[in-house]
């Protein structure tokens, strides 16, 4: 696999489709492959046109994907017209806000799922439909399994909302509204009927939370057409890039460019570079780890903070900032992002078009520098994720400089500890927690083990008798996840994490902690012969997980840490797009 600076190898023109091995011939095997087939369809369907397989996350239950349907039929035209055959394929599908408990539990699920069925089946090349948070993660990394040419089309985010004359992010004002409702100063019913206001469409969240950012991320790496992320998935422009994406599609499979081509450690980079500038999700960095993982790429925590720490945040969206996603699309989009910071990408980097993300990289201007601000006036100068390591993640901990409070990037509090989700819920509000505005708030048992699957808990709600003093931020320490459309000084993906043996399994109440962003520590204030002397309360251990069948016993005996990505140790390494065996 090439790395910086040296270019990925260009795709050789196929001589023969991988489909072929079911359809070519007139034995009993390719028979029965071509008789069940088709219903309709004429021979030449059959006679050397590459079968683009649409890999659908459309669900009812997943609401940002529903509209997908519709865009797999302008995918289908563009593939039909380019001279392929379009087959939808609908794939496990992962509702941020529906599935329970947490859907990145399910996102190695719905990759494994995936990389079977695009190797099981008679399929030429990928369009991989995605929105919702997971979806999109989950299908590049079934995809770099496969190593088969694809192209990512993003759902695309839902139009501005608005309430009381004031626009409403999804997500981000969710957390605001419910904490003034906790506060005493917003009325439940004034916060309910906001709920209408806030999705106005079709589409996924509106900030730049998880699902934003991971279609940025998707142009970023290279695996759309240029120009598509952020298109709102109400504009007909979506529809638009999808047709082109089906005839890119094709393009793909006839020049043999697959997806291991076009995705190299330069691409990655190029990726953390974009997440600091658009002030993108933390779940971004386990996503990229896990996709950098299943192609072999070498990728580690340190290097988001080696390559993004000092990139500027120019993109002033929530949660880190103001606007909406619709807002960025009329500023000039993604490209028009990227071309500000075009000095600090790898020219080497190609995208599915076979050229360098670099070459599609001007003339996209900036048509408001107040959504997308110059470079020489960024919102945040330094604004990449920040990497921590210290007695209490000896593994790297993370925290989103651009989401936080100045003041407590250098903070210094006695822990208030919590040994699970459900005990920081009957507690958090209780009289009688030894708590203030200094103190910092410890949730352990929530990472990729513990719960399992590292649930987006780690922006705690703050006590309510603090809220009503005033207070909207305090230092938060957890081993799992938080939305991205969330903010605060939260300090995350600790590992390892407890249920692992980690050292935050061995933190006490009024142990004093030490976060220093810019020094990059995470410290436990408590002598080392201590710490060893310690061991983890049984309550803590109580309170892990222990799935006794099924998916979730599989999940936990074999996923890793969240600086390894959270993929499953057995799925880490391209497997092919080679079947093991013959059925007929």
């Amino acid at each position: 696999m090439a790395t910086s600076g040296t270019g990925p190898t260009e795709g050789t023109p196929i001589t023969r489709l991988r489909s072929a091995e079911w359809y070519e011939g007139d034995d009993r095997n390719a028979y029965l492959h071509r008789a069940w087939m088709r219903r309709g369809v004429p021979s030449s369907a059959f006679d050397g046109r590459p079968q683009i397989a649409i890999a659908n996350t459309a669900s009812d239950l997943t609401p940002c994907n529903a509209h997908l349907d519709e865009v797999a039929r302008s995918v289908k035209n563009g593939v039909y017209e380019a001279g392929g055959i379009p087959l939808n394929l609908p794939v496990v599908s992962l509702g941020e806000t529906q599935v329970r408990p947490t859907a990145m539990l399910w996102r190695n699920m719905a990759a494994m799922a995936m990389e079977e069925m695009f190797r099981a089946n008679p399929i030429d090349g990928l369009v991989l439909l995605g929105g919702c948070d997971k979806t999109i993660p989950a299908l590049l990394m079934a995809a770099a399994s496969v190593d088969l040419p694809a192209v990512v089309v993003p759902g695309g985010p839902m139009l501005n909302g608005h309430f009381r004359g004031t626009p409403l992010g999804c997500g981000t004002d969710v957390w605001k509204l419910s904490e003034e409702v906790r506060a005493g100063r917003l009325g439940r019913d004034t916060f309910v009927r906001s709920e209408s206001s806030m999705i106005r469409s079709r589409g996924h969240c509106n900030t730049m939370g998880t699902a934003s950012t991971m279609a940025v991320m998707a142009e970023a790496l290279g695996t759309t057409v240029p120009g598509v992320a952020g298109t709102p998935a109400a504009d007909s422009r979506l529809l638009e890039a999808a047709h082109a994406s089906g005839r890119l599609a094709v393009e793909l499979v006839e020049s043999g460019r697959t997806i291991g081509q076009v995705l190299s450690r330069g691409s990655f980079l190029n990726a953390i570079v974009a997440l600091a500038a658009i002030g993108g999700s933390t779940n971004a960095v386990v996503h990229l780890l896990a996709i950098a993982g299943r192609l072999g790429i070498d990728l580690t925590l340190d290097d988001f903070d080696s390559v993004g720490a000092d990139v500027p945040l120019l993109v002033n969206l929530q949660p880190a900032g103001t606007y909406l996603m619709e807002d960025l699309f009329r500023a000039g989009g993604p490209l028009a992002v990227l071309e500000q910071v075009k000095h600090l990408l790898d020219p080497s980097a190609i995208t599915v078009t076979g050229r360098p993300l670099v070459e599609h990289l001007t003339g996209n201007p900036v048509w408001d520098t107040d959504v997308i601000a110059p470079p020489a006036a960024p919102l945040v100068e330094n604004a990449g994720i920040a990497v921590l390591r210290g007695n209490l993640a000896p593994d790297g901990a993370i925290v989103k400089p651009a989401a936080a409070s100045p003041e407590l990037l250098l903070h210094r509090g006695r822990a208030v500890v919590f040994d699970s989700v459900e005990d920081f819920h009957a507690r958090i509000d209780d009289p009688d927690l030894v708590v203030d505005a200094t103190s910092v708030l410890v949730l352990r048992g929530c990472g990729p083990r513990g719960y399992p699957g590292m649930p987006e808990v780690a922006n705690m709600p703050l006590p309510a008798r603090l809220l009503e003093q005033g207070v909207r931020d305090m230092v938060r320490i957890c081993d799992g996840r938080m939305s991205g459309t969330a903010y605060g000084t939260v300090v995350l993906h600790v590992a390892p994490e407890a249920a692992a043996g980690g050292p935050l399994a061995l933190v006490q109440d009024g142990d004093e902690v030490l976060l220093d962003v810019a020094g990059r520590r995470l410290e436990l204030l408590v002598p080392d012969e201590e710490l060893r002397a310690r061991r983890a309360p049984q309550a803590t251990v109580a309170a892990f997980a222990e799935p006794v069948r099924g998916w979730e016993r599989l999940y936990v005996d074999h996923v890793l840490q969240a600086d390894k990505g959270a993929d499953l140790d057995f799925l880490v390494g391209a497997s092919g797009s080679q079947v093991a065996r013959e059925s007929h």
